[in-house]
């Protein structure tokens, strides 16, 4: 009952002074839903990445020359390394029982253009038709590469969902002829929409016949990434043995020497990536929590001259037989309230928001998650309690003679 009246009590006064009890919750309301939105766009942007990396099949690796480069003088080292070329695909399918599929893809850079639009530097590449396969992605409308187009080098192209926005937005792509570069080539197919606003570029591309890149663009050596497939997940670690056994061997490194090539799974490239990122995600969320900080010092200020206001009234119940307990409690709940209604709203709308904007205007794939919700509940109503604490104490300790003969 005590506490009840107490609470009652509390939203009494901060309803006396609404103006300055709504400017202390609006700060919190403005950190909370920053904590909410922000803490939704990094799990979206996460959950955008994990997906595109797990289209791409938990059974599947990558040989490369490169690997994941840390620095400048990795990359000077690594481009010593010989060339992996397309004539190892079936090498490797001999000496991998593991092994389903064995593709390969190279790449490139050009101008795209259609009629009157352009697109600059977009990713070209070249890829074996088995690679649909192996990759795992879907098809909006048309088809993939086949063999013959393949073995015949034929001049077709299958295109990025950003590159079907740019240039055929409401119109058939199949057959239209686009440039690349300053040759024609025909659409035969579009991918189905992978990119997110946060992790852009990832439908920016175009797909054309592996031997076809490699007659146009004839880099040196011809170089390729090996893109493997085991027979199950299980089978991966098997396979990769294998394919490192015939890779050393066919390269002659010797025994003891590293190798000099990299086997990449899909789920080492995300916890690269992770690694890379995850200082960026913290000093994302950090942002707002500074701002809900700053809005308990507000609340600390409006408490220390609600405590002086309330100088005459606090003597008053202390003289007809207040404890210290009570005057506390009673300045503590007043604090806890204007965090609490803060955090609750700054819930609310970050959440609105979050799909609001994220998912609505900037096409981010958001879920409103324990973690932010939580999060953003405990840091408002922590700062309230915090915050509050001291100007609850210096009135809890006031002297009721003193209090009572206060102007």
């Amino acid at each position: 009952m005590i506490l009840t009246a107490l609470l009652k009590e509390s939203a009494s006064a901060l309803w006396a002074n609404r103006l300055r009890s709504f400017l202390t919750v609006l700060g919190m309301v403005m950190g909370v839903t920053s904590v909410i939105v922000i803490v939704a766009a990094v799990e979206g942007m996460q959950y955008g990445i994990e997906s595109a990396f797990h289209s791409m099949g938990s059974n599947v690796f990558i040989a490369t020359r490169f690997g994941m480069v840390m620095s400048y003088s990795d990359y000077a080292d690594r481009m010593k390394r010989k060339k992996l070329t397309r004539g190892l695909i079936p090498i490797v399918e001999q000496g991998c029982p593991d092994c389903d599929q064995v593709g390969a893809e190279g790449y490139a850079r050009d101008n795209l253009k259609y009629e009157t639009h352009r697109m600059r530097r977009v990713e070209i590449r070249g890829e074996t038709p088995n690679m649909m396969e192996i990759r795992n992605f879907d098809i909006v409308t048309g088809r993939y590469m086949s063999w013959e187009d393949d073995e015949r080098r034929k001049q077709v192209a299958f295109i990025g969902y950003e590159v079907y926005e740019k240039f055929f937005e409401g119109i058939d792509p199949l057959g239209k002829k686009i440039r690349i570069g300053g040759r024609e080539f025909t659409v035969i197919g579009v991918a189905e929409k992978m990119d997110q606003a946060l992790i852009s570029g990832m439908d920016n591309f175009a797909v054309i016949p592996l031997a076809t890149l490699q007659k146009i663009y004839k880099q040196p050596g011809s170089p390729v990434n090996l893109i493997i497939s085991s027979k199950s997940l299980e089978q991966r670690e098997a396979a990769m043995d294998q394919v490192r056994v015939v890779l050393r061997s066919l390269r002659r490194v010797p025994y003891g020497d590293v190798d000099d090539f990299e086997l990449l799974t899909p789920d080492a490239i995300l916890s690269f990536i992770n690694d890379i990122t995850r200082a960026f995600r913290v000093l994302l969320i950090s942002m707002p929590v500074v701002s809900i900080v700053i809005g308990g010092i507000v609340i600390m200020n409006i408490m220390m001259v609600s405590v002086t206001e309330r100088t005459r009234e606090i003597g008053i119940r202390k003289s007809i037989g207040a404890r210290k307990r009570n005057i506390l409690l009673q300045f503590m709940y007043e604090s806890l309230l204007l965090s609490g209604v803060g955090g609750v709203i700054g819930i609310v709308l970050g959440v609105y928001l979050g799909r609001m904007v994220l998912e609505g205007l900037l096409d981010v794939h958001t879920t409103p998650t324990a973690l932010g919700i939580i999060l953003g509940f405990t840091i408002s109503s922590g700062v309230g309690l915090f915050f509050g604490i001291y100007p609850a104490m210096k009135a809890a300790r006031l002297d009721p003679i003193k209090a009572l003969s206060y102007e």
